[in-house]
């Protein structure tokens, strides 16, 4: 009779418990994870009031919208542990991939003295930040989570935020924020010579 009654509680905690396919490791990440989206989507809404131009509002609205679809995406797979009822598309940019090198004459930076003096240099440039280190810690956590709904959701947004730096970074280099400089000729032609394929494909 106690057996049974042991059995029929059992069934009772098991009925009633959340989803629990995740291992504690993964839940703390993903916490992060989840936190990390919301603080880029808050701080994207400051960003908002200090933009002029059109274009990086544009960048800005497209891309918060995007980032809005896969925290929901991510907290459904999260607190059911199964297929979302719907999953994210690669996220597709505006910007032409034409990079401009080498370097023009520029004010050297400092401190803004005030909220007032944000403009879409720094804006753009903390837009880049903030999606870089999500894009790093979504690999990261990616590689160590045992759910496979929520490993899949969380490692096929990495690609999607890589792009989303990129266009940041695009949107920069056109307008001179972000200068990319060059080795000289001979200098980068050794270092592009400095590797040969290798011919041994398998260890003995």
């Amino acid at each position: 009779m106690q057996n049974e009654m042991n059995m029929s509680n059992n069934q009772q905690s098991e009925n009633m418990m959340p989803n629990v396919n995740h291992g504690g490791h993964e839940i703390f990440d993903t916490h992060e994870v989840l936190a990390g989206f919301i603080n880029v989507l808050d701080q994207y809404q400051l960003f908002d009031q200090h933009i002029k131009d059109q274009e990086l509002k544009a960048i800005l609205n497209h891309q918060y919208t995007f980032i809005t679809d896969v925290y929901n995406i991510a907290v459904e797979a999260f607190s059911q542990g199964k297929k979302p009822s719907h999953v994210s598309q690669p996220y597709e940019m505006n910007q032409k991939n034409d990079v401009i090198y080498g370097l023009s004459p520029s004010q050297p930076k400092k401190p803004n003295q005030s909220v007032n003096d944000m403009n879409e240099h720094g804006v753009s440039g903390h837009m880049l930040g903030l999606i870089k280190s999500t894009g790093s810690l979504l690999a990261m956590t990616a590689a160590e989570m045992t759910n496979p709904v929520l490993r899949r959701v969380v490692a096929d947004s990495v690609p999607n935020f890589i792009e989303m730096a990129y266009e940041i970074f695009l949107y920069q280099n056109k307008h001179r924020y972000y200068q990319v400089p060059q080795l000289a000729p001979q200098d980068m032609t050794q270092m592009i010579k400095s590797f040969a394929p290798s011919t041994k494909n398998i260890i003995n």
